[in-house]
């Protein structure tokens, strides 16, 4: 059984699943950059009792990441979904863009790019892309006990 609220206003809807699992869903809107800080205050909400310290502040991060990725790399909405569970948490940002991401070593000359994909890869203990119909979804794992 699945109980939760719905915010029109946001897109956000935060459930309880089975009682044992929280899940956070956000809309993000074609380019709308101000969704990156609204999706990491809204999952530190979700993860406010979760994992061991730090943990969190790492899923924050590499949220933002994904998210920042889909909105500046891609011409189109994406959703956010975020499952939290007492062993673990996964983050997955669907986009309407098939173009698969690959990490890279940033350039020399721009300090603020192109290092999204290289922290999801060192920080997250699991990651991948998933190919859609149309589209795809870059998510990750973390562990509420990994150190």
């Amino acid at each position: 059984m699945t109980v939760g609220a719905f915010s029109a206003t946001t897109g956000e809807e935060t459930d309880t699943i089975a009682g044992h699992a929280r899940r956070l869903r956000r809309r993000l809107g074609r380019a709308d950059l101000r969704a990156v800080p609204e999706a990491r205050r809204e999952l530190r909400e979700l993860l406010r009792h979760w994992g061991r310290p730090g943990r969190s502040e790492i899923a924050e991060l590499l949220t933002s990441e994904l998210v920042t990725n889909a909105l500046v790399h891609t011409d189109d909405d994406a959703v956010l979904t975020a499952v939290v569970d007492p062993g673990g948490l996964r983050v997955e940002v669907r986009d309407f863009v098939a173009r698969r991401p690959e990490p890279h070593a940033p350039d020399t000359d721009d300090d603020t790019h192109g290092r999204g994909l290289l922290l999801v890869q060192s920080l997250a203990d699991a990651w991948g892309v998933r190919p859609h119909g149309v589209g795809k979804s870059v998510w990750f794992e973390l562990g509420a006990e990994a150190a």
